[in-house]
């Protein structure tokens, strides 16, 4: 008997587990120049091949100065000037201070920098007032941010906006990161017909495919649109195999519920095997996740929510391992207080769509409406999941509920 012959339903956390012990990550890597890297996974670990800064330097517009020189209230000659790039050359005679700029290399002696606005310029020179003068005060040391051959990523970070200047910062113009997962997608249905077309009775537009490839881009994957595919078997048999020769991952939406017309999970079963099908979530039950000869294969359910909503939450873990992302982490759990009542039968994990915000310091979150799997609004509308838990019942007023925050890919 097969998995889809099994009375019941799998839990969510059962599934997520089968699928992320069946997943080797990619091993294929290239090198890229550091400005084409920005979303790819590190192939080895990083580390600085350089001092951050590489010298001492100012913190502050001001005044080099040598504290033995400040013992007196005498003032002091301007020796020079320091800028960034600039540094002070020359002699530097004692009882004389040096001007520097913010950044600049501080002078070889100097003990401090005064900042320009504790001193006044007189003709006799620079008079320090009411100045409490530290060794190294206002001064950046060598290394500061960043120590020689210091671990700045490890293998298995996924670069983003803030890591790429960091490490231009270590003069580093190329990088080895892991090729990205390239997934194959469509979506599978006479019914669906696509946007710029004048629907007839009984057609809908074909959402799905502008949820699935800017998650799947943001997920860090190559994105490949295979376009609407009707409910031919012969169709759907040759997608498939053009699919798993593009692609590490084929991704459906659509075609793997129980009506007459759901061919895809038949045409799996043939071409590959079936994992499991059927899970204890709402929505999103008839998801399924198997393996064709060439790639993997994940099938989600044609109702909008429910498609996007099995991608975020089962595909994207899968993805991260398949892309080496080792650093992935689930999107952060938060209990809230409800100020809407959420209606539920217990026997699935329930992900409804919510609105959170933060009242006297305690997380509060509200319904976005219509939690219907066709009503896309209320995932537009929202900014975190409710999970209510397998077993529980509906929800009043005042009660507490996990609530999960949305991660970056949804505001990418």
């Amino acid at each position: 008997m097969g998995c889809c012959d099994t009375p019941g339903l799998m839990a969510i956390e059962d599934a997520l587990a089968t699928m992320l012990e069946r997943i080797t990550p990619i091993q294929a890597t290239e090198t890229l120049p550091l400005a084409q890297a920005l979303g790819y996974v590190l192939a080895e670990d990083l580390h600085s091949p350089i001092f951050v800064p590489p010298f001492a330097n100012s913190a502050m517009d001001g005044y080099a100065v040598r504290l033995s020189d400040l013992q007196s209230d005498t003032p002091l000659a301007i020796a020079g000037k320091a800028f960034a790039g600039q540094p002070f050359i020359g002699e530097w005679p004692v009882g004389s201070c040096v001007r520097i700029m913010t950044g600049a290399k501080i002078p070889t002696g100097c003990d401090a920098v005064i900042m320009q606005e504790q001193v006044q310029l007189t003709d006799a020179g620079v008079v320090f007032t009411s100045v409490h003068a530290k060794p190294q005060m206002n001064i950046r040391p060598k290394g500061d941010d960043i120590e020689l051959g210091a671990l700045v990523l490890a293998k298995g970070a996924r670069l983003t906006p803030r890591d790429i200047p960091m490490i231009a910062t270590l003069g580093i113009a190329q990088v080895r990161v892991f090729q990205k997962p390239k997934v194959a997608f469509f979506s599978t249905g006479d019914e669906l017909k696509p946007l710029g077309t004048t629907l007839a009775d009984g057609d809908i537009y074909d959402s799905n495919r502008y949820g699935i490839k800017p998650l799947l881009e943001n997920f860090g994957c190559d994105a490949i649109d295979l376009g609407i595919i009707p409910d031919c078997p012969d169709q759907l048999k040759a997608t498939f195999l053009r699919a798993q020769q593009l692609a590490d991952v084929v991704i459906t939406s659509g075609g793997v519920s129980v009506g007459e017309a759901d061919y895809t999970k038949d045409i799996l079963a043939e071409l590959g095997e079936i994992g499991f099908w059927k899970l204890a979530i709402k929505p999103g039950k008839p998801f399924a996740f198997g393996q064709l000869e060439d790639a993997w294969f994940c099938g989600l359910p044609g109702n909008p929510v429910s498609a996007f909503l099995t991608l975020y939450v089962l595909v994207q873990p899968m993805l991260a391992k398949l892309a080496g992302h080792s650093e992935w982490q689930a999107p952060q759990t938060i209990p809230a207080v409800t100020r809407s009542a959420f209606k539920k039968s217990p026997g699935r994990t329930d992900y409804q769509r919510g609105i959170y915000g933060i009242e006297n310091g305690q997380f509060v979150v509200e319904s976005t409406g219509n939690q219907s799997s066709g009503a896309f609004r209320s995932m537009s509308l929202a900014n975190c999941f409710v999970v209510l838990e397998r077993d529980r019942g509906s929800v009043e007023i005042g009660e507490t509920v996990q609530i999960e925050l949305f991660n970056s890919t949804m505001y990418a």
